[in-house]
This record gives structure tokens, C-alpha cells and sequence, in this order.
């Protein structure tokens, strides 16, 4: 019996050191969210102005999303990733939370990174949330997330970190956390790396008994406040001396110091022995602001419009996935994909298993995407705000738009880059790919030039014109605040035809449709109410939460519809002012 003590011991501290040592079989999730960046501000989709080679090479050695959709605003957008719904039936589908109004996503909701937990994973947020934060229960530590490391609004000073509310008499507030204490040793450093840097310090801390799911959720390229919106590292900002317009230049710095940090993050992966069962999902959460509110000069050009519109300018998104798990890797894939689709398709990646209640309206697509399966049609309500007055809907190819935003604003083709503004060393484009920090941690030797510009020329929007049909015929114009349009994306993406008058009936049916998922809508749960309580004199000079009702009823003894019908006059007030 003595003798066997020993060796029971011995066998037990092995047993703990080989569990405590196990590497997870589920494979890591690392989603890189990027904000307000257009489809022509990578140089992957054929933009010589700025380059991105860390971006691309990640698109080159994956698969390159080439019809990825998006809600067209930052909540709305956010809100439909992290629940695989449409904001329509979450109630997020109007505008933003601005940041003294008391509302957020339903606790109803169940998320991604709960969903995720549940399956055994660390689950990490670093960056933005802009989901709620008036009562605590409605923050990220308390919605599924195990840490948080950024800010609650919808965008801070990169350098301070506050929020200034320049149209209210409220005092400037720190809004940056390490979960729920204010993290004012931050100070100074730029959002873009400090984000980085704490994304790369919970790799290389990270237990890898657990599988690993983390939201990387930047800042850039969303501009700051309004008193200095563009930011960006001088010696980055150096780098483009060719673009001529001062704002531009920023925002290329901008998105100069992103896509290097793409290439740290990706290294981090590498340097812990993660990225071998890792998928990396990155995109925009939707169109840039090329003019009007917070506008950062991004382009989405050659596409129709931008963020907060209806047009393809404002909900196709930059997108991109890696993953070694992946069956086929370097091709650009032109399935139609949505946000919705995230969560089912990275869940069913990871073999997490999703509650049968959740009444998801997103699919799995990862054997599509894993096997290069041809493209399947789809129907996407892309936009349905019953306060603006507005619609965007696709049908397989089929484009529907009823009504606009900002009394038709962004209803153009904006962000036409300059002439003669190509990058110096766009001329060897391929050559900056190949030699990028993504390209060198991949190790892909099978990626060669020819390929990458193969796949670069796949992904380069062109606007053909119908042979023997010039836009500009009466028949063809759209004025959608006139009537209702449609295009066919299949043959004109840009959106210059408009085939409503030429086929009534099908315009009639697509109008059916957009009905159909207007009876399945709930009412928007905005609460278009400034509360004062929220001003950071009251906080100690920081946003926080300053309701802790748990409840979710936010509008106090007046009813949500009467707060609907004040915001609605606030936002018609409002679009008519810019």
C-alpha cells in the first residue's frame, strides 16, 4: 500500500500537467470588425491609391468575398453579427445609439460570444461594442463577452480617448475600459495600437485548453470627434504624400496603421502556435461616409452611394476569410453573403451547437465557402427603416429601393479617386503582397503574382454599359423618395439602370416580397431621448452606465411609440439640416 501511494501521486501530477497542457480541437475564432471603410480603400478590389498588402494577402491566401453584405450603419450592423438576425427582428433597424440615449440590444438576445462560451471558449472584445451601455447589464462582460478592452460609444479621440459632445451641454468623458473600471493609463496611445496590443497580449496569455473566440473591433477607420476627426500616426500619414487632398492623406495613415496591425495580429497567432487552428473573418461593418456625418473621405466607388443609404456603396462590405480549415483557399468567392450568416456558419466551423430556439435568419455557409461550391441565390432585406421611410432589398440579382435617406444625399456614384494618385509602388503591387508580414507568417509558397492578380482583376468592379442602352433615357432614371426601383446587379452592379418602368410586374413582385419580411418586423426599440444623467460630471469624468433598473423598458412613463413618433421628427429635422 505505501508503494502504491507514490505512483498514484506521480500518475495524478502527470494527469495535471498533460490536462492543464491539452490544446483545444476547436479551432480559434479571430474576428478582425473594421469601421467605415468602402470597398475601393483596399487595394485588393484594384485601388492603386493605397495600398493594403497585409489585408490583401490574407483575402489572396483565403477566400476573397466579393459579395458580402451588410446593414448600412454601425449599430445595426453589430447588433446583426453577433445574433445571426436581421435588425428588423431585434429591433435595431433605425439609426445609431447615440451616447446619452437609454437604450441597447434586447437582453432577450442571445449572442454569438455566449453561444460561444457556453461550447468551452475564452471570449475576448477589444475595440468598439456601440450596442448599449446605459444600464451595466447591457455591456459587453454582461452579454457574453469574458473581457473587454475599448469603449461602449460609436467612437472616441484615437489619441485621449473621450467623447465630446459638441451639440450638448455635456462635459468631455473617458471612454475606454478593461472591463468595467476606466483605463485612463491608455492615454496618448494610438486606438489603432493600443487595440492591437492588447489583442496580441490575450494571445500570447491565452490558455490553450480553451479555444480562443475574439472580436477585434477597431475604431478605425471611423473618424474621431468632431473637433479633430481625422487621426492617424504622422510617419504614417507621410507614407502617401501622392494623394493630394489633406483628408485623404489621413485617412490613408489610418488605414496604413490597420493594415499593419493585421500583420502583427496574424503574427501573434503564429508566434503562440495558434494559427494552424485558427479561422479569421475580417470585414467592414459597412460602407465609408465619403461626405456628410462623420465623414472620413473613404471611397466606395464605383458603387452607387455610401454608409446610410440604400445603395450597394453603403451595405457591400470589404471582406475576407482565412482559415487552414478552409477545403479550397485562394479564389474569390461571389456567393452572396451576409452578416446573419456569421454566426450559424462559424458556429457550425467550430462544431458549437446552437440552441434549436434561436430563430436565426442567417445560414450556414461554410461548406459552400470551405468546398467552392457554385454561388446560390439569395434574398437579403438589406434595409427596412419604417422612421426614415426607406427599403433596400435584393432578390438573388434583383436590386429593390423604395425611398432614401437624407433626401436623397448619397443617391450618387461618390468617391472617384483622383488621377495620376497611384501609390509609387503600386507598380509592384504583386511584389508588396508577396513580401508583406500576413504572407510571411502564412508561408503559402503555392501564392505566386500571376495569381494575385488573377484574383485582383476577379475582384475589380467594372460598370459595363448595356450594349444599345444609355442611362440617362427618362425610362431609366430612378428618383426612389418618387417611386420605387430596380436594377438588375447581375448585368448593371453599379445601379444606372433602372428597370421599374420596364417591367411593372416585376417590380410588383419584389414590392410583395419586401412586405412579407415587413409583417415579420418588430418595432424599433430606439428611445430617441437625450438623458442628462449620462453627462461624465457625473461619472467622474468618464461614459458609464447610469440606469441599473434591469429592465428593458427604457422610456420611462411615456410609451416607446411616442418616443418613435418624436425621434421621427427629430431625424426629419435633422436630415433636412445636412
Amino acid at each position: 500500500m505505501t508503494r502504491e501511494l507514490p505512483c498514484i501521486l506521480i500518475l495524478s501530477i502527470l494527469l495535471v500537467i498533460v490536462n492543464g497542457s491539452t490544446t483545444s480541437s476547436k479551432p480559434n475564432i479571430l474576428i478582425i470588425l473594421i469601421d467605415d471603410m468602402g470597398m475601393n480603400d483596399v487595394s485588393f478590389h484594384g485601388s492603386n491609391q493605397i495600398l493594403t498588402p497585409n489585408i490583401d494577402a490574407l483575402a489572396y491566401n483565403g477566400v476573397l468575398l466579393n459579395k458580402h453584405y451588410v446593414p448600412n450603419l454601425c449599430t445595426p450592423s453589430r447588433a446583426t453579427l453577433l445574433t445571426g438576425k436581421y435588425p428588423i427582428h431585434t429591433g435595431m433597424q433605425h439609426w445609431v445609439i447615440i451616447t446619452d440615449e437609454p437604450w441597447g440590444l434586447p437582453k432577450k438576445e442571445r449572442l454569438m460570444p455566449e453561444l460561444f462560451r457556453e461550447a468551452g471558449y475564452s471570449t475576448h472584445l477589444v475595440g468598439k461594442w456601440h450596442l448599449g451601455f446605459w444600464r451595466q447589464d447591457l455591456t459587453p462582460t454582461m452579454r457574453g463577452f469574458d473581457h473587454h478592452y475599448g469603449y461602449y460609444n460609436g467612437y472616441i479621440d484615437y489619441y485621449d480617448h473621450q467623447v465630446r459632445l459638441l451639440g450638448k451641454n455635456y462635459s468631455p468623458g473617458l471612454d475606454f475600459r478593461k472591463d468595467f473600471e476606466p483605463n485612463p493609463k491608455a492615454n496618448g496611445t494610438y486606438a489603432t495600437e493600443a487595440f492591437t496590443s492588447e489583442a496580441k497580449r490575450i494571445i500570447e496569455k491565452h490558455d490553450k485548453s480553451k479555444p480562443l473566440f475574439m472580436v477585434l473591433s477597431h475604431l478605425a477607420v471611423h473618424t474621431g470627434n468632431e473637433d479633430n476627426p481625422m487621426q492617424a500616426p504622422e510617419e504614417e500619414v507621410a507614407k502617401f504624400l501622392h494623394i493630394k487632398d489633406p483628408k485623404r492623406r489621413t485617412y490613408a495613415g489610418m488605414i496604413s496603421s490597420l493594415d499593419k496591425s493585421v500583420g502583427q495580429t496574424i503574427r501573434a497567432l503564429k508566434d503562440n502556435d495558434m494559427l494552424n487552428n485558427t479561422i479569421v473573418l475580417l470585414y467592414s461593418d459597412n460602407g465609408a461616409p465619403t461626405v456628410g456625418i462623420h465623414s472620413n473621405a473613404g471611397s466606395n466607388y464605383p458603387y452607387r452611394g455610401q454608409k446610410e443609404s440604400p445603395w450597394e456603396g453603403g451595405i457591400r462590405s470589404v471582406g475576407a476569410l482565412w482559415s487552414p480549415l478552409l477545403k479550397k483557399q485562394g479564389y474569390v468567392s461571389n456567393q452572396a453573403i451576409h452578416a446573419i450568416d456569421w454566426l450559424p456558419t462559424l458556429a457550425a466551423a467550430a462544431g458549437v451547437s446552437l440552441p434549436q430556439d434561436l430563430q436565426l435568419d442567417g445560414k450556414n455557409l461554410w461548406p459552400s465557402l470551405s468546398e467552392k461550391a457554385e454561388p446560390k441565390p439569395r434574398k437579403f432585406i438589406h434595409v427596412l427603416d419604417e422612421v426614415f421611410g426607406y427599403s433596400s432589398y435584393m432578390s438573388d440579382t434583383l436590386k429593390y429601393v423604395n425611398g432614401t435617406s437624407f433626401a436623397g444625399q448619397y443617391d450618387y456614384w461618390l468617391g472617384d479617386l483622383e488621377a495620376n494618385e497611384d501609390d509609387p509602388l503600386s507598380g509592384i503591387y504583386e511584389e508588396q503582397v508577396l513580401a508583406s508580414e500576413v504572407q510571411s507568417v502564412l508561408g503559402s509558397h503555392s501564392l505566386t503574382g500571376d495569381q494575385i492578380l488573377q484574383m485582383r482583376s476577379e475582384a475589380t468592379q467594372k460598370c459595363p454599359a448595356i450594349e444599345g442602352q444609355d442611362p440617362l433615357q427618362p425610362h431609366y432614371r430612378c428618383e426612389p423618395l418618387v417611386a420605387p426601383c430596380f436594377f438588375d446587379l447581375a448585368q448593371d452592379p453599379c445601379e444606372r439602370y433602372n428597370l421599374a418602368q420596364l417591367y411593372p410586374l416585376k417590380l410588383d413582385q419584389l414590392r410583395q416580397e419586401v412586405e412579407e419580411f415587413r409583417r415579420t418586423a418588430i418595432p424599433s426599440a430606439r428611445v430617441p431621448f437625450s438623458d442628462e444623467r449620462a453627462d461624465p460630471i457625473f461619472h467622474n469624468g468618464n461614459w458609464e452606465w447610469w440606469n441599473n433598473t434591469g429592465s428593458d423598458s427604457s422610456a420611462g412613463t411615456c410609451s416607446r411609440n411616442l418616443w418613435i413618433i418624436l425621434g421621427s421628427v427629430v431625424a426629419l429635422v435633422f436630415m433636412n439640416r445636412f
